[in-house]
Formats: structure tokens, sequence, C-alpha cells
């Protein structure tokens, strides 16, 4: 089975490269995905579970990246194994384009199935195939754009702490001009924690 698909991020491509290499990410991702840990830096072992058309089983086996250029791309081999169900194995290549809207995310893959899995059609492989790209690439984009909200929201609330000690550093006063006697850059601090909490732990659009 051969199958190639384009992305658009709104990311940078550092952006984007650091959260495709990131296995919590990439096992929050993957639907039906229980494991994904690095066994060395370039190799990761998973486990998850699918169904293609009648057959379902749960799958273990291993990612391995090589041809890595990071922020811009490299070569996943992958293989699994379903017991009675079967197997996978195959590789993909991913590419990352910066461009004005962000980073184009490319990829070509080559797969290849057997036991029952084969027997269930080539045309019900292709369809399962392409509707769990889609899925993955749909939780992909959304807990991208949660990570890089953080990320903005940190990044903030440190050059609010930064400008709040200068100006404590000028009048005592100030420092107190806040709620219940906390200063004003606490509650900012508080009010942004907040914040991140909501959106960590929102449900994903597309889940």
């Amino acid at each position: 089975m051969q199958m190639n698909g384009t992305r658009q991020l709104a990311a940078t491509p550092e952006q984007a490269w650091q959260a495709l290499n990131d296995p919590e990410m990439l096992k929050a991702c993957i639907p039906g995905c229980d494991r994904f840990e690095a066994v060395t830096d370039l190799q990761y072992a998973m486990g998850v579970s699918i169904r293609i058309g009648p057959v379902a089983a749960k799958f273990s086996g291993t990612v391995t990246l090589a041809d890595v250029v990071p922020p811009s791309s490299y070569v996943i081999h992958f293989e699994a194994q379903g017991g009675v169900a079967g197997f996978g194995k195959g590789s993909s290549k991913v590419q990352l384009i910066p461009n004005d809207q962000g980073v184009e995310l490319q990829y070509q893959v080559q797969s290849h199935v057997g036991g029952k899995l084969a027997q269930v059609g080539q045309r019900l492989i292709d369809v399962a195939a392409k509707s769990l790209a889609e899925d993955f690439f749909k939780r992909f984009e959304a807990k991208l754009a949660e990570r890089l909200q953080s990320e903005q929201l940190g990044s903030g609330l440190l050059a609010g702490v930064d400008a709040s000690k200068k100006t404590a550093s000028g009048s005592s006063a100030n420092t107190q001009d806040g709620l219940f006697g906390i200063p004003r850059w606490g509650l900012y601090l508080a009010a942004a924690v907040a914040a991140g909490l909501v959106i960590a732990f929102a449900p994903a659009s597309g889940t």
C-alpha cells in the first residue's frame, strides 16, 4: 500500500519537529495507542489496538528513525505483530517545508500487511489507513495548538514576572496593589497557571 499526503501546520519547523519527536505527544495522537516508549534515541517500542473490517487485534512493534535531518526530515521504519491477526511493516518519509502560513508536513508511506489483515481486501485496508491517518493528524494539530498556546502563556508569564520585579524594586506600595493583599503580579501568575491547566486538560478537537 502507498499513501501520500500533506498537512499545513500553524507552527515553525522547530516546533513541529519537537512535537513529532515527543513520545507522549505521539502516544496521545495515534488512534488506539497505549504504549509509545523510547528504547534508544532513534527507536521506539509501541503498542496499538486497531480494527480493519472484521479483524481487530492489538499490535506490538517498533518504530525506528533513519536519515534524520533536524528540523526538516526523517524516515520512519516500522514493523508490528498482531498474532493470528497478522503483521504490518513499512516505511514513511516525513518532511517539513516552511511557508508563509507556518510549515507544511509532507509524508509518503509504503507498507505491507500479512495474515488475516491481508485477507480483508485492499480496499478496506486503504480506507482504514486513510481514516487512521486523518484521525492522527486531527489530534496532532489540536495537541500542537495546545502546546504552542501554553508556551505563549509561559513566555508572557515570565515577561510579566520580570517586569513586576523591576516595578517592585522602585515602590513597595505597588507590590501590594492587588486583591486581599496579594501582589498584582501574583494574581497574574495564578490566572496564567489556571489558564494553562484548562488548556492542558481540555479535550482535543476531533477526538
